[in-house]
C-alpha cells in the first residue's frame, strides 16, 4: 500500500502546476425562473470576450466592461440582450429573473449550447417528475437510454448507449451513490434516488465525466436543488397526489420547507403503491407494489461565503412483484446520507473548495413467499445488505476564462448476503442449504482527478484526466471459489484521460469533438459473485476476482445548430473496448436443478460499439412548439464475431407542445416509434422483438397561480408491446408486456 500512495502522491505532485493561476476574479450574478425561483443552469452568455454558461446555482462571473451590453441564450428561455439600465440593476442587486417561454408537461432534453461539453444533456424535473418512485424510469423519457426491466413497475436499471450496470456511473451532486443489495439489481441504484429533492438529471455522455468518478460509458448526475435564502422567513411547500387508472396506481409526494437569510430547510417524503396492470390485449402482468420515502435537507450559510448541505433519506419497499426472477422483493429499506460544506473566496485565483462525505446503506430481502408454486419444491429466501461511503475534497480555480477543477474522492463499496434454500420434498426434504451469494465483497477505490477548460479564439479546450487506485477483496470466501483462484484479492490502477475541443463555426452552428481513454476494475457481481443466476439468461454466474480492468477507447463527435426559434444537435460516437467483460460457458455444476449451467466472468479482447442521438427544438410561435429526438446503438463482440447482448434498437420521438388562454392551458401530443430488434446474441439466447408505435395525450390547467390540475392517457391506441431489454416472464416463458391504454389525473399545490 506504501507504493499505491507514492504513486498517488507523485501524481498530485505532476498535477500541481495546473493549479498555478493568475486571473481577475469576477463578480457573481445569479438567474432564477420567475415562476418557481429555480437557479437557471445553462444559460449560455456573451459579454464582449466574456463567455460561458451558469453553474447549477444559476451564477456567472463577469468583470464590468461599460463597452459591451450582456446576451444570454437558453432553449427554454429564449434570447435576449439586456440594455444598460437592465444590466445595471442586475449589477447592483446581483441576480434576475427570466421568464420562461412555455411551460413543459414532460421532462424536457435540454442541449446546453455553449457549456463545457455541449454533447452533454439534462433532463428538468418539476412536479410531474417528482412524483415518480422510480427515478430509472424518468430516464427512459431520453431515447438516448433504455431500461433493463424485471418488473413491470420498479427496479428499471439503466443501459445507456448499450452500457449497463457498473458500466455506468450514477451519482447524486457529483458524488453519493447506492449499491445494489440485491444479486438480480431489484434495487438499482437509480431506484434509491429521492426525486423530491432533485432539480434535474445530467445526461453526461461517453467516459468524459472524470471529475465524479469514472463511468465507461457514461455518466448520470442528479442534481439537487440549490438553496434559496431570502430576507423575511417565509414557509413554502409543494404537495402532489397522481392516480393512475391500470394498476391502480397511487402516488404521493410532497415537501415542507422554511427558508431564512441564513437557512433553507425542509421535510420531504411520498408514497406509492400499485396493483398488477393489463397489458394490450387485457392480460394480467404481475406488477404490485408498496415504495416510500421521508427525507430532510438543510443549507445553512455559517459564515461569509460558506455554506453547510446536509441530507438525510429513509426509503421502503414493499411485496415488489419480480415475475421475471425466482423471488419476489420482500422489504428494501435503505439510509441515504451526506453532507457537504463550500467556502468561496472573492478577489482571489482560488474560487471555490468543496468538501464531502456520503454513507448510503440498503437491507434488502427477497423470497418466493408471494408465489403460488405447486407442488412447492422448497422455500428460498436471500437477505443481503450493502454499504457505500465516502469523500471528497474538490477546488475550483478561475484562470482567466478558463475554469479549473482538482481534487481527490474515496469510495467503499461492501456487499454481503446468504442465500438459504429449505427443501420440503424430495430426498433433501427438511434441510436447509446456505449459499453464500456475495462474499462479503469489498471494494475501494481511492482517486485524484482534475479538469480544466478554457476558451481560446471562438472555440473551447476540455482537458480531464483521473487516477483511480482500486482494492477488491472478500472478507468471507467460501472454500470452493478460494480453491479455483491463485489469489482472490488485487489492487488495480485505473487511468483515464479524456480531451475535448468544440468551436463556433459561425453565430449558428458549432462542432465538437471528445477523445478518451478510460479503464475501470470489475465490479463486485463481476469479481465475488457466487453461483446466482444474475444475467440475461438463466445459466448460474461466478465471478472472477483476477479479471483485467475494462478499456474504453471513444470518441464522441456534435454538431449544433442555434437560432431563436430553433436548434438542432446530432451526436455521434465510436467505443473500442480491450478486455470487455462478459460471462462464457463453464463445465462447472450449477446449485440449483433447474439451472442450464454456469457462466463465468471473463475478459473478452475486444469489443466495440457506436451509435448516434439527434434532437430537435422547434418554437413554431408564440404559443405552439416541437420536438424531434432519435438514438440508435450498434454493438459487435469482435472475438466471437457476433452481436452484443441487450441493445435498444432504434428509438424515435416526437413531441407536439402547445400553451392556450394565456398560458393556463397547456396541452401536448407525443408519437413514439420503436424499431424491431433483430441483432441478438445467440451465445446468451436473446430473443429478436417487434417493433412498436404509440401514442400519448397531456393536458394541465393551472385554475390558480398555486394549484395545477393534469390529465393525460398513455398508450392511446392500446398496443399490445414490449421493450426490447425486459426480461421474460419464468413462470410464462414469454415477454413482459407492458401497460394497455393507462389514463392519468393529478393535482398540484405550491405555496
Amino acid at each position: 500500500m506504501k507504493t499505491i500512495f507514492t504513486y498517488l502522491l507523485q501524481t498530485v505532485l505532476l498535477m500541481a502546476p495546473f493549479t498555478i493561476v493568475h486571473a481577475q476574479e469576477g463578480k457573481p450574478l445569479r438567474f432564477f425562473d420567475s415562476e418557481d425561483g429555480v437557479p437557471i443552469s445553462g444559460i449560455t452568455y456573451r459579454y464582449g470576450s466574456q463567455v460561458g454558461s451558469s453553474d447549477s446555482s444559476g451564477t456567472i462571473y463577469l468583470r464590468r466592461d461599460r463597452a459591451s451590453r450582456l446576451q444570454l441564450h437558453h432553449l427554454r428561455y429564449g434570447s435576449r440582450e439586456l440594455s444598460e439600465s437592465a444590466f445595471d440593476r442586475l449589477w447592483e442587486t446581483g441576480s434576475g429573473t427570466l421568464q420562461p417561454e412555455w411551460l413543459e408537461l414532460l421532462p424536457v432534453s435540454v442541449i446546453s449550447i455553449g457549456s463545457r461539453q455541449e454533447k452533454d444533456q439534462q433532463i428538468y424535473f418539476s412536479a410531474r417528475e417528482k412524483l415518480h418512485h422510480d427515478a430509472g424510469a424518468l430516464l427512459n423519457e431520453n431515447p438516448m437510454i433504455s431500461s433493463i426491466r424485471k418488473s413491470g413497475a420498479f427496479g428499471f436499471d439503466p443501459v445507456m448507449r448499450g452500457f449497463k450496470y457498473d458500466q455506468i456511473n450514477v451519482v447524486v451532486d457529483g458524488l453519493q451513490s447506492a449499491t445494489a443489495a440485491c444479486p438480480n439489481r431489484m434495487d438499482p441504484p437509480t431506484s434509491q434516488i429521492a426525486l423530491g429533492r432533485m432539480q434535474k438529471v445530467e445526461l453526461l455522455k461517453g467516459p468524459h465525466a472524470l471529475r465524479y468518478g469514472i463511468g465507461l460509458g457514461g455518466t448520470v448526475n442528479f442534481v439537487s436543488e440549490a438553496p434559496i435564502f431570502v430576507e423575511n422567513p417565509e414557509t413554502y411547500g409543494r404537495f402532489s397526489s397522481m392516480w393512475e387508472q391500470n394498476g391502480q396506481v397511487l402516488r404521493n409526494e410532497g415537501k415542507l420547507g422554511w427558508r431564512t437569510k441564513q437557512a433553507d430547510m425542509g421535510l420531504i417524503g411520498s408514497w406509492s403503491r400499485g396493483s398488477d396492470y393489463r397489458d394490450g390485449e387485457g392480460n394480467t402482468v404481475p406488477a404490485s407494489f408498496m415504495r416510500a420515502s421521508v427525507g430532510f435537507y438543510g443549507d445553512f450559510a455559517t459564515g461569509e461565503r460558506e455554506n453547510l448541505s446536509v441530507n438525510l433519506n429513509r426509503n421502503f419497499a414493499r411485496d415488489v412483484a419480480f415475475p421475471t426472477l425466482p423471488m419476489d422483493l420482500r422489504k428494501d429499506d435503505t439510509w441515504m446520507g451526506n453532507a457537504r460544506f463550500t467556502k468561496s473566496f472573492l478577489g482571489r485565483q482560488l474560487k471555490s473548495i468543496t468538501q464531502s462525505v456520503y454513507l448510503s446503506q440498503v437491507d434488502h430481502l427477497m423470497d418466493n413467499g408471494l408465489r403460488e408454486l405447486n407442488p412447492r419444491m422448497m422455500d428460498a429466501r436471500t437477505p443481503a445488505k450493502t454499504t457505500n461511503a465516502g469523500g471528497r475534497v474538490e477546488a475550483e480555480w478561475r484562470p482567466g476564462a478558463g475554469r479549473l477543477f482538482a481534487g481527490l474522492d474515496f469510495r467503499s463499496e461492501k456487499a454481503q448476503g446468504i442465500r438459504e434454500r429449505t427443501f420440503l420434498m424430495g430426498p433433501n426434504e427438511g434441510k436447509t442449504m446456505l449459499d453464500n451469494a456475495w462474499q462479503e465483497a469489498l471494494i475501494q477505490k481511492f482517486g485524484v482527478f482534475t479538469a480544466y477548460s478554457v476558451p481560446l479564439a471562438t472555440g473551447m479546450l476540455s482537458i480531464s484526466g483521473r487516477l483511480d487506485m482500486n482494492r477488491a477483496q472478500a472478507l468471507d470466501p467460501s472454500a470452493e471459489f478460494s480453491q479455483q483462484f491463485e489469489e482472490i484479492s488485487a489492487v488495480q490502477a485505473n487511468p483515464g484521460l479524456s480531451l475535448g475541443w468544440q468551436n463556433d463555426l459561425n453565430e449558428t452552428w458549432q462542432f465538437g469533438i471528445w477523445l478518451a481513454r478510460v479503464s475501470r476494475s470489475g465490479s463486485l457481481t463481476e469479481r465475488y459473485i457466487n453461483y446466482f443466476p444474475v444475467g440475461l439468461d438463466p445459466y448460474e454466474l461466478l465471478g472472477n476476482p483476477q479479471l483485467n480492468p475494462e478499456t474504453n477507447n471513444q470518441v464522441d463527435l456534435n454538431l449544433q445548430h442555434r437560432t431563436e426559434q430553433f436548434s438542432l444537435s446530432v451526436s455521434l460516437f465510436g467505443a473500442y473496448l480491450n478486455d470487455y467483460i462478459t460471462g462464457v460457458r463453464t463445465e462447472l455444476t450449477p446449485r440449483l436443478p433447474q439451472s442450464p449451467g454456469v457462466r463465468q466472468f471473463v475478459n473478452v479482447e475486444e469489443a466495440f460499439k457506436s451509435g448516434m442521438e439527434w434532437a430537435i427544438e422547434h418554437r413554431i410561435g408564440a404559443n405552439w412548439s416541437q420536438s424531434f429526438m432519435a438514438a440508435y446503438t450498434y454493438g459487435q463482440d469482435l472475438a466471437n464475431q457476433e452481436p452484443l447482448p441487450e441493445i435498444a434498437p432504434l428509438d424515435l420521438r416526437y413531441t407536439l407542445q402547445a400553451r392556450h388562454l394565456d398560458g393556463r392551458l397547456t396541452t401536448l401530443l407525443r408519437l413514439r416509434a420503436v424499431a424491431a430488434q433483430q441483432r441478438v446474441s445467440a451465445r446468451f439466447g436473446e430473443s429478436t422483438t417487434p417493433g412498436f408505435r404509440l401514442v400519448d395525450l397531456e393536458g394541465a390547467y393551472r385554475v390558480l397561480p398555486t394549484l395545477t390540475l393534469r390529465a393525460a392517457v398513455h398508450n392511446l391506441l392500446d398496443q399490445r408491446y414490449y421493450e426490447h431489454l425486459n426480461r421474460p416472464i419464468r413462470s410464462q416463458e414469454g415477454p413482459l408486456f407492458a401497460p394497455g391504454r393507462n389514463f392519468r389525473l393529478m393535482l398540484s399545490v405550491d405555496f
